[in-house]
């Protein structure tokens, strides 16, 4: 491992790591908590439960949010649920067990005292949520229920319909809400990060942009945390929110915290295809739809063309005549395989010439089997709103014809370096939820994302933290005046003066446009050594071209979206880089990271884990250079095997 790398794991068994841990770190006491300022950055369910949580402690917190308000965080969008091993249905979960889909789900690329600590900690933010009055779907006798979800074969998921994301988020959200009445927290709506400020190597504060007025602002702390979600929009289209982005996670890495495997991202299988070249976004269908939703394309080529020309319906293809290839494929998992499996299932067929839209690049999910033997009012119960929203998006009713669906750009396993108390390679800095790479490997199991974010928001960074505050009480507030802000600011100053100067003819959207076909061609759900050589050269191309012919129109002193595009595609232009130079160095295929040298026989992953069991961590050097260290990967409590979802 790198002399700059400490993971900072505890020694001891396993499930006794994160006892031993908290007993062993220090703590700060209730009349010095007061006396600590602590900056949180991002309002999702990472930031929002780690803001409303160091506030009831007694800190000071000031938390930012790029959005109107902090109900508008991406995390809403989580549809499916969230992971607990409660084992309400008695069907042998257990802690060990959670933890080892997790690291089997990820391919054995991810930390196993995090992975255990996550699987550990799950059961409190159940009982956390429902006692902040998040409405969960309860079975016929008035306990919670649980649904499956991809990589398991347990049901352990906790849920509400399709919309679990917003009522974790409305939990979360009202917790925050009484930390800001009671002068706990104060709140900064409408703010974007725009660079960390480092006082003698430690993080002590951030600028800000206010994105109504355009005022560039400074705000001082003891201790600044990320809760900015992933870089998936570097992709363009993707699942994420078209306000999220990687720019405060990328500000933190030129500033010299470690990124950790930048390549990996995640592909999900159940997303509406594209429709258009002008479209944005893409729209996810919940996994938790496989529960109940068979996977399949016709057996015939011609039945293939008959559906593209509109002249048969999908209803209208005989069972013999149905492929379920998943089924087919994994008959211990079927249409509950993880992600990556199944994304690159749905490729392959569609590749084979089998996909059942105009543009070949569909498969169809089909309800059919599960309405005929639990009758429709069930999955009505179950999936109502998921299926109004795909009625409303593709004009089709997915009770009479199946679903179409196709792998897409969703969430991001890389992130910021932490250690075991998630702080980064820069001292007083802490990266929370997917801004950091810890808990997923290569790729993460459905579900989970909302249990990081909330387990790391209530449950762990709130101790951890206060191994590093107990050393800054005795610490002024640091002044604003400090020359480090007044250099960051003039900084910033520049690069936004720079980006107003050129006054080109393209929009940012249009670069952002052009880079995301290059991310998803060579760096998407497979890639190849002369691709990704490919991406590198196109990306530095594309970022010269930008910064010559882009167009910001307006003033910096005011509300100005085109300029907030502007300098996040900025970021995108970097980001994309460095996760392709990652990927070009993994000579291996891990989890989502599929290259096309390393596969099996059948199409599967093919690690390396002599050469290639560490975490990529990236180093911003000068020149805007990269240096890439190692975290080697041991593991003395999971046995490294060959990810095996048949039987």
């Amino acid at each position: 491992m790198s002399e700059k790398l400490n993971a900072k794991i505890p020694e001891g068994p396993l499930m006794e790591k994160w006892t031993r841990h908290k007993a062993a770190i220090r703590v700060v006491n209730p009349a010095n908590k007061l006396k600590l300022d602590i900056i949180v950055v991002g309002t999702g369910l990472g930031g929002a439960s780690a803001a409303a949580s160091l506030g009831e402690l007694g800190y000071n917190v000031k938390v930012f949010c790029i959005s109107d308000s902090p109900r508008r965080a991406h995390s809403v969008a989580a549809q499916g649920g969230i992971n607990a091993v409660k084992n309400y249905p008695n069907d042998n979960d257990s802690i060990y067990r959670l933890f080892h889909d997790t690291i089997k789900g990820g391919d054995y690329r991810s930390r196993e005292a995090n992975v255990y600590r996550l699987a550990e900690v799950s059961n409190l933010i159940i009982d956390q949520c429902v006692a902040q009055g998040v409405p969960f779907a309860r079975d016929y006798g008035g306990l919670l229920d649980n649904r499956s979800f991809g990589g398991a074969q347990v049901s352990r998921t906790f849920y509400a319909r399709g919309q679990t994301g917003q009522q974790l988020l409305l939990g979360a959200y009202a917790s925050l809400n009484r930390a800001i009445s009671k002068g706990q927290v104060k709140s900064y709506p409408r703010h974007e990060m725009l660079d960390l400020i480092l006082i003698d190597g430690h993080a002590n504060g951030i600028i800000t942009r206010n994105l109504v007025t355009g005022e560039i602002e400074r705000h001082s702390a003891h201790a600044v945390v990320i809760a900015t979600g992933g870089y998936g929009n570097v992709f363009f289209l993707s699942t994420n929110a078209m306000n999220s982005n990687g720019s405060a996670v990328w500000q933190c890495y030129k500033k010299g915290a470690f990124f950790g495997n930048p390549g990996f991202e995640q592909i999900h299988p159940s997303c509406i295809p594209i429709s258009g070249d002008q479209q944005s976004k893409l729209t996810l269908m919940s996994e938790s739809l496989r529960n109940d939703g068979r996977v399949w394309v016709p057996k015939k080529k011609e039945d293939i063309e008959k559906l593209r020309n509109k002249q048969i319906k999908a209803s209208q293809i005989p069972e013999e005549g149905r492929d379920y290839y998943l089924e087919r494929r994994y008959p211990a998992f079927g249409n509950l395989v993880p992600r990556d499996v199944a994304s690159r299932a749905a490729k392959e067929r569609c590749d084979a010439g089998y996909g059942v839209n105009e543009t070949g690049l569909a498969v169809f999910l089909d309800f059919s089997t599960a309405i005929q033997h639990l009758g429709k009012h069930v999955i009505e119960e179950r999936y109502g709103n998921l299926f109004q929203m795909y009625e409303k998006i593709v004009d089709v009713n997915p009770y009479n014809e199946p679903m179409m669906i196709y792998p897409a750009i969703h969430y991001t396993m890389g992130g910021l370096w932490v250690d075991y108390n998630l702080q980064t390679t820069i001292p007083g800095l802490y990266a929370i939820g997917e801004a950091n790479f810890s808990d997923h490997g290569g790729n993460r199991l459905g579900a989970s994302a909302l249990m990081q974010g909330l387990a790391d928001g209530y449950f762990i960074l709130p101790y951890t933290i206060g191994d590093y505050l107990a050393g800054k009480i005795q610490e002024k507030k640091t002044d604003t005046n400090h020359p480090a802000f007044e250099k960051a600011e003039k900084k910033i100053n520049e690069k936004i003066a720079k980006l107003f100067a050129i006054k080109g003819i393209e929009p940012a959207d249009y670069y952002h446009r052009l880079l995301g076909k290059i991310m998803w061609n060579y760096v998407g759900m497979s890639r190849n050594e002369a691709g990704l050589k490919k991406a590198i050269e196109d990306i530095r191309v594309l970022r010269d071209e930008f910064w010559k012919n882009v167009c910001v129109p307006g003033e910096n002193n005011e509300f100005n979206q085109e300029l907030e595009k502007a300098l996040r595609v900025a970021d995108f232009l970097e980001i994309s880089e460095l996760m392709a130079m990652d990927a070009l160095n993994r000579k291996e295929s891990c989890g989502g990271h599929f290259r096309e040298e390393m596969q099996t026989e059948d199409g599967e992953t093919k690690r390396d884990d002599q050469n290639f069991s560490y975490v990529s961590c990236w180093e911003h050097k000068d020149n805007d250079t990269h240096e890439m260290h190692k975290e080697p990967l041991n593991y003395e409590f999971v046995k490294l095997a060959t990810r095996n979802y048949k039987d």
